[in-house]
């Protein structure tokens, strides 16, 4: 079977490792020049973890990752006011969790990929054309190429879900957030995170910070907003909302670079009807975006590639398949949304109650009942990717087109 797949980010990456693994012929479309080497650091764990461990990929990314001590809040003087040992994070979760950059985690995806997989950057999707017996990809110079299935990896502003979907409107919710992440040089700051995940206490604004072992310093913002639309001088835009803030922010906004060496977007999650047609089909933060809030968009997005080329081997035709995806991976999606969206008042308090409120929480945290509370709230209900596996029969709604 050929495979075209829109996207060579975490989703669309997985995805291609895994036809590849099936036999297919698979070609990557990426409209970027080459990797994205802006991204922040993620918390890799549930299903996405579980994946990589069955396909083999775990030992790279575990290469790859960081052993970050904990996540540590700190006042506007650097005091740590509360924080939760990663640890006992993991332990709550009842598994292991790997730091990691998300440029880092791509390129593990990409290099074990096999050199049959066509990987082209610089090619633009300007349609997606779906068919009863196939389905067609047309890139901005005019060309186009034909497939046996589609996959849409194309992100939260997918090309490839507005073929299957229609217009965005509606389906992309935006949760009342902006964030941004970019990467400083100073040893300094370095030395004042230390192998901590730093951010600062405080109410409707954020920054957080971690050391890379190159000596850099990561760093990420979020802030709360009704816009959503992203500024036109993200640096500008930064600057402004977080320079009241103390400690090492400061120094952090005056290294912060441009746009072009600069992730920003504003925060929502996509809540599509059905995630295929007859020939295509979305995967990753295409089909079911969660936030960053959540902290599982990439563990989904690898999980979910492995389950759809699973369902695929087990499926005596491309129909069956992808229906049988979507029914046994849109309830996890559903609900890793939901407790998202509940635990936005604890990522980010509006008020200093809740700010005393979450402090209190973490420092509780040492009591094992507390810590399973605290680690839910962050991280939500556990996903076991192996039942989802399973193979059992999955109740599956039409396909639309």
């Amino acid at each position: 079977m050929k495979v075209v797949i829109c996207g060579a980010g975490i989703a669309g990456l997985a995805a291609a490792g895994r036809f590849a693994a099936r036999g297919d012929d698979v070609v990557v479309l990426e409209r970027a020049p080459g990797p994205r080497p802006q991204g922040y650091m993620i918390d890799f764990f549930g299903p996405g973890h579980r994946a990589a461990a069955l396909t083999g990929l775990l030992p790279a990314v575990r290469e790859r990752g960081y052993r970050v001590s904990e996540a540590a809040y700190l006042d506007a003087a650097g005091r740590r006011r509360a924080g939760l040992p990663f640890a006992k994070f993991a332990a709550a979760q009842g598994a292991e969790l790997v730091s990691i950059m998300r440029p880092d985690l791509e390129a593990v995806l990409a290099e074990h990929l096999p050199d049959r997989v066509d990987v082209r950057y610089g090619s633009a999707v300007s349609a997606v054309e779906d068919g009863d017996d196939g389905a067609r990809v047309v890139l901005g110079d005019g060309t186009a190429v034909e497939a046996d299935l589609v996959v849409g990896a194309d992100g939260i502003h997918s090309a490839a879900r507005r073929r299957i979907v229609g217009p965005d409107r509606g389906l992309v919710r935006h949760l009342g957030f902006h964030t941004a992440a970019f990467t400083v040089d100073d040893p300094g700051i370095h030395a004042a995170v230390r192998d901590r995940f730093c951010m600062t206490d405080t109410v409707d604004r954020m920054v957080g910070m971690y050391g890379l072992r190159d000596g850099r310093v990561a760093v990420f913002t979020v802030h709360r907003s009704t816009d959503p639309t992203p500024p036109a001088d993200p640096r500008a835009a930064v600057r402004a909302e977080y320079g009241s803030l103390g400690w090492v922010v400061p120094r952090v906004l005056e290294l912060c670079p441009p746009a072009p060496r600069m992730y920003y977007d504003t925060v929502a999650q996509v809540v599509a009807p059905h995630w295929r047609g007859r020939r295509v089909v979305l995967v990753g933060d295409a089909a079911h975006a969660v936030s960053l809030l959540a902290g599982q968009g990439a563990s989904l997005a690898v999980a979910g590639a492995l389950v759809l080329a699973d369902r695929l081997d087990a499926a005596g035709t491309v129909a069956a398949g992808l229906a049988d995806y979507e029914a046994r991976w849109r309830p996890v999606v559903t609900e890793v949304q939901a407790d998202a969206r509940r635990g936005m008042r604890w990522f980010l308090p509006r008020t200093p109650g809740r700010l005393r409120l979450r402090r209190l929480a973490l420092r509780l945290a040492v009591l094992p009942a507390v810590n399973r509370l605290v680690a839910g709230a962050v991280a939500g209900s556990p996903v076991d990717l192996d039942a989802v596996l399973a193979d059992r029969t999955a109740m599956a709604a039409p396909a639309r087109t």
